[in-house]
């Protein structure tokens, strides 16, 4: 649906100049195809998924959470809730960072401090630290917190901060992290090196406190072009491979040489509407400015979630690997509302948009990633046919490298963008609250709300529900917080999607809800 030709992974291969069969390193050597790069080395320097997954190699928090979303304890051996406002995290002896020095209170206290305020972050460490109050290093294994409001996920949030360094960070920059001069943390992987668009090179830990991961050496590629990213784990030249097209599935699970490995993802795709006063792209149907941002309009924001065939979407473009939603977080978790359901009815969408006052549309851009998770550019194409045949003249339909796309969208140089939200925490609570919260810097509220939407009952309605530590009524509050947002169309739920990982034989894979490719989750099969 893009308009683009895209080559099959044979074709690339002949390409590339590879035969298939072709065998690879020993075991010692994982060599990993991603469909995705980071941004930085800085494991603090952005929170999306691309970083972060890079990052936890190198890098760990105080919590860590497993393939299924649950929280455990990292480089904290625990991480106890006192009274509703108290915290004590006891810091796992013996842990060192890959210079030989030790990890102390004082490398905790300063990545927290550090985390919220990297330079140029696209999506900075806020939200996970907002409700920090103080900090008391106790004793050399001991850090007090004391949070500002009551929340039952503090240590979760908290915890996810990756620990860098205090020596090797203290006046570090982006450069020296990227280097490998700063990149100094207590992970299972060292950094070797990193070429950018190219690949990046780790070595394993072998003093590291935890489990010793099986591959000696990693190298990790970074192959956005789907037929590409086949082509190499088929010619053998990677022996894994994540973001696995839905069109190739079936025969890769043909060839005997392959194994495929999925998992329902957590992770929300959603459009976003810019409500700052003007958004970018946005035009009557002769291409000059509106005198008002239509966005801003609840009719038009529900008018435009009736446009879209989600269910098309997902059957179509996705080949069924994905569950059309109006949730913040999938069936199961905690905040799903039952009551929340997609519609798509054209015919509804424009009788909204004629009571708001634009019986003919207006002009749009959307705009988009194209490799940032499964099928992100053909997705950017369907809405835009969509929004089309729904009653908006859409004007271009625009897809960008996420690295180039995330650091624009931050900016709200975008009116309508595709986005996606990780759910990592393993509730609804935390992507609702980061992504729809009223924007405000100073309490770091609403650190993801790019889009700036801002609802006062919403805003108050997801602090109390963050703040009780009783499941079932939290539950029932998170519900009632998703059903006010999405019926107001704070931003548009699209679907969550499944995701497959492919690897050779000889290599097998434990796939992970967060969609996370970890070296870690690989070793020979037996």
């Amino acid at each position: 649906m893009s308009g683009t030709i895209k080559r099959s992974a044979l074709a690339v291969l002949v390409g590339l100049g590879v035969m298939t069969g072709a065998s690879i390193a020993s075991a010692a050597e994982l060599v990993i195809g991603r469909g995705s790069e980071h941004q930085s080395i800085d494991p603090q320097f952005s929170r999306t998924g691309p970083t972060q997954m890079t990052a936890a190699h190198m890098f760990e928090g105080l919590m860590d959470h497993d393939e299924k979303g649950t929280y455990r304890p990292a480089l904290a051996e625990s991480f106890e809730n006192v009274d509703p406002t108290t915290w004590i995290a006891k810091l796992r002896p013996g842990v060192t960072f890959h210079d030989g020095s030790p990890l102390t209170p004082e490398d905790v206290v300063f990545s927290i401090e550090r985390a919220p305020n990297v330079p140029n972050s696209p999506a900075p460490f806020v939200d996970y630290v907002a409700n920090v109050q103080s900090m008391e290093i106790v004793d050399a294994h001991t850090i007090k917190f004391t949070s500002k409001r009551p929340d039952p996920n503090f240590a979760d949030r908290v915890g996810g901060v990756f620990i860098v360094s205090k020596k090797a960070a203290e006046n570090a920059t982006n450069a020296d992290f990227n280097s490998g001069k700063a990149a100094i943390g207590t992970g299972p992987y060292k950094f070797v090196e990193w070429v950018p668009a190219d690949r990046l090179v780790l070595q394993r830990n072998d003093a590291y406190w935890g489990p010793k991961p099986a591959y000696e050496k990693v190298t990790v590629r970074f192959i956005s072009n789907d037929a590409a990213r086949v082509a190499a784990l088929l010619s053998g030249s990677v022996q894994l491979i994540d973001q696995v097209p839905p069109t190739d599935q079936p025969n890769l699970k043909k060839d005997p040489d392959i194994e495929l490995f999925s998992t329902a993802s957590a992770r929300l795709i959603y459009l976003a509407l810019n409500q700052r006063d003007e958004a970018p792209g946005v035009t009557d149907l002769d291409g000059k400015p509106l005198a008002a941002n239509p966005f801003r309009d609840s009719r038009v924001r529900q008018a435009i979630s009736m446009m879209i065939d989600r269910k098309g979407i997902v059957d179509r473009i996705l080949f069924g690997e994905g569950e059309p939603t109006m949730n913040q977080v999938p069936e199961g978790m905690l905040g799903y509302n039952p009551d929340l359901q997609p519609v798509f009815d054209p015919a509804a969408a424009k009788k909204l948009l004629a009571d708001a006052g634009y019986p003919k549309g207006f002009g749009i851009t959307i705009n988009g990633s194209n490799d940032r998770f499964l099928s992100d550019g053909d997705v950017t194409q369907a809405l835009g046919q969509l929004l089309a045949r729904g009653g908006l003249k859409v004007n271009k339909v625009e897809t960008f490298p996420y690295s180039v796309y995330s650091k624009a969208a931050g900016k709200g140089e975008y009116g309508a963008y595709l986005f996606s939200n990780g759910n990592s925490s393993g509730e609804a609570g935390a992507g609702l609250a980061a992504t729809l919260h009223t924007y405000d810097k100073e309490k770091k509220l609403g650190n993801l709300n790019r889009h700036r939407y801002s609802n006062p009952e919403f805003d108050k309605a997801i602090m109390e529900a963050t703040a009780v530590f009783d499941v079932a009524k939290r539950q029932k509050l998170l519900a009632d917080a998703a059903a006010l947002v999405f019926k107001d169309g704070g931003i548009i739920p699209l679907y969550h999607q499944a995701i497959t990982w492919a690897a050779r034989k000889g290599v097998t894979y434990v796939p992970r809800r967060d969609e996370r490719t970890y070296a870690m989750g690989a070793k020979p099969a037996q």
